[in-house]
């Protein structure tokens, strides 16, 4: 990608949990003498640290970073808030610099900044929360179910082991009465600024020790008492996730702690699975190993 760059430019890093994306945006961001914007859609909350693998006290200190900590988990805040908020701080940054860049796993978040999201109906708060009990109830099944019935198209293409979508798409389709994809995106928003994808992916065997680690690492730090803390927002969506949800079960006295653990790491083998599914097919990413700076650098410049 040689030549000159007239127009401003958005790095955006992706790629499955664990891989290293935080680092290598850190590595970007000093490189290029820039500010890092996080679209993770669970580290917006500043109740939830340990089980986001939040970047710590000094990575924060290395570089800027935006939408960390810039929420309380008492406010639902959707892809479509973060697509407003983001352009916006990205209309600030670039009068400053030449290259912003764009850290997150979270597809439907990186998507919202990079190509636009429709503007999606808000459901009453009644049907979330009638939602939400059969979830509790009767488990992601059966919501499932439902989403194949009522929005087969949607069914094919989303993550529908991630209830936050499922429940989602029921919704919209319970408030409107139309499916979920019907008001999905036809067309590509224009940005007025350049963008370009980075993947971070590696060999599955390699990346699995990652997540096992990472979530050891996650325990000793004290996820547990993270979670207990959050026990009254539990019905809330950034909740009802891998890390959080296993060990909500544990509490409840459901399972033991080991399995809670040995449910964490296979449920974020599978997420890690899902999110370099959602990327391949996404855009134009272009991969490369997480440790691959030159190949990266010389790809940037």
């Amino acid at each position: 990608m040689a030549g000159g760059h007239t127009k401003k430019r958005l790095i955006v890093v992706v790629g499955p949990t664990a891989i290293g994306k935080t680092a290598m945006a850190i590595t970007l961001a000093k490189h290029f003498k820039t500010e890092i914007i996080s679209a993770d859609s669970r580290q917006f909350y500043k109740e939830m640290s340990i089980g986001t693998a939040k970047p710590d006290v000094n990575e924060l200190t290395e570089v800027k970073h935006h939408f960390i900590d810039s929420h309380t988990i008492e406010e639902e805040y959707s892809a479509g808030d973060f697509e407003r908020d983001a352009l916006s701080l990205l209309d600030t940054l670039f009068e400053k610099y030449d290259v912003v860049v764009m850290v997150g796993g979270s597809g439907l978040f990186v998507r919202a900044v990079c190509e636009g999201l429709d503007n999606l109906p808000k459901a009453p708060a009644a049907i979330r929360e009638r939602l939400n009990g059969i979830f509790e109830r009767e488990g992601l099944e059966s919501l499932q179910q439902k989403l194949s019935e009522v929005d087969p198209d949607y069914y094919r293409h989303a993550d529908i082991h991630n209830p936050q979508r499922v429940i989602r798409a029921l919704e919209v389709y319970e408030a409107t009465g139309q499916p979920f994809s019907s008001y999905r995106l036809r067309e590509m928003a224009e940005r007025p600024f350049e963008m370009v994808t980075i993947g971070l992916n590696m060999e599955r065997q390699k990346l699995y020790d990652r997540i096992n680690l990472r979530v050891d690492m996650m325990i000793d730090k004290g996820l547990v008492n993270e979670v207990r803390s959050l026990l009254s927002y539990r019905n809330k969506p950034a909740l009802l996730t891998v890390g959080y949800a296993e060990i909500f079960d544990f509490i409840d006295g459901k399972i033991t702690l080991e399995e809670a653990i040995s449910h964490i790491k296979q449920n974020s083998r599978r997420y890690a699975k899902r999110q370099i599914t959602w990327f391949k097919k996404y855009g134009n990413t272009v991969w490369f190993e997480p440790d691959d700076w030159k190949g990266i650098l010389s790809f940037l410049t």
